[in-house]
């Protein structure tokens, strides 16, 4: 009982909510880079908030279902197609074993998450299935998507089919401002320096990975060259000797040496994570309080979201 993997595309990757506990060994958190497409397409199907997923960034994924079960789409606006329907996405679709299943190439965002009814069946790895090329851990054999690949899942028959109403619906804007929560290294910024990174836009550029965005635009200077290593959180802002920020994401590595401006709030890097090559970025401050208030009421919008049923 599998989904067989016809066309893998371009960067396709099973996650799970993340590895956690294991950075002391050298091992990042990995995980989904849009967490809210993920929690929103496992509700969906009614399982298990850390349920394993598959991430398809940018597109172009071909699957054939060997299972009778149903699956759901969500994150970046593409087409989806069964057996050359198209269908639309934030709803789960009943499918049946000899289906097709397939993603165009996205047109707004890149990252979607595609999941089927109880996730797919994957043997964790240091506490979690989430793949990271970089270990090569995770996922099916630490790699991205190979033709010829099974993904284990579940036969479901009776699973309720609901929907995301379109008003709920995220929007992915190709001009964002990233909310900043400043560090203690700030002070090695001098007042100018400060007020030009966040009075400054920047573009994402073409050297963007699941580790991190490295950005162009104003070169932003710093009293210190380098530090000891030290280890690194999600969003932190690292500012190398180019001066171009570079916004460390989910597979960063754990410990690092070049001076932080700060950390961004981990709610707006997940739109990061959904821009392509040349969208803007802008940066402003934000308090601790301000961030751990937006977050909190974050995930109360997230706990209520309707997800209303239907019948197909």
């Amino acid at each position: 009982m599998s989904m067989a993997v016809v066309q893998p595309g371009l960067l396709s990757l099973l996650q799970d909510g993340g590895r956690f506990g294991q950075q002391r060994i050298g091992l990042t958190t990995g995980g989904p880079l849009d967490p809210e497409a993920f929690a929103l397409c496992n509700r969906l199907l009614g399982n298990d908030p850390n349920a394993t997923l598959l991430e398809v960034s940018f597109g172009g994924l071909v699957l054939q279902a060997n299972v009778d079960t149903c699956l759901c789409v969500t994150g970046a606006e593409l087409p989806l197609r069964i057996n050359g329907d198209d269908k639309p996405l934030w709803r789960v679709h009943a499918v049946k074993a000899g289906d097709e299943i397939a993603l165009d190439f996205a047109t707004s965002g890149c990252r979607s998450y595609i999941g089927v009814s109880e996730g797919f069946s994957v043997a964790p790895q240091f506490g979690s299935t989430s793949t990271v090329t970089r270990e090569k851990i995770g996922g099916l054999h630490g790699d991205k998507l190979q033709p010829g690949d099974l993904l284990p899942c579940r036969a479901v028959h009776n699973s309720t089919l609901r929907y995301l109403p379109e008003n709920c619906i995220p929007q992915y804007s190709r001009d964002i401002t990233l909310r900043v929560i400043p560090g203690y290294q700030q002070a090695h910024f001098s007042h100018l320096q400060q007020r030009r990174f966040f009075s400054s836009q920047y573009q994402v550029s073409d050297r963007c990975d699941r580790m991190g965005y490295r950005l162009e635009g104003a070169a932003i200077e710093c009293d210190i060259e380098g530090i000891l290593s030290e280890g690194i959180c999600f969003g932190a802002i690292q500012i190398p000797a180019d001066g171009q920020p570079i916004v460390l994401l989910n597979d960063r590595q754990t410990i690092g040496g070049y001076p932080k401006i700060g950390s961004a709030l981990s709610l707006d890097v997940a739109r990061l994570a959904q821009l392509t090559p040349g969208a803007r970025v802008s940066f402003e401050a934000v308090t601790p309080y301000g961030a751990h208030n937006a977050l909190h009421l974050a995930e109360y919008r997230l706990r209520r979201q309707p997800l209303p049923e239907y019948r197909e």
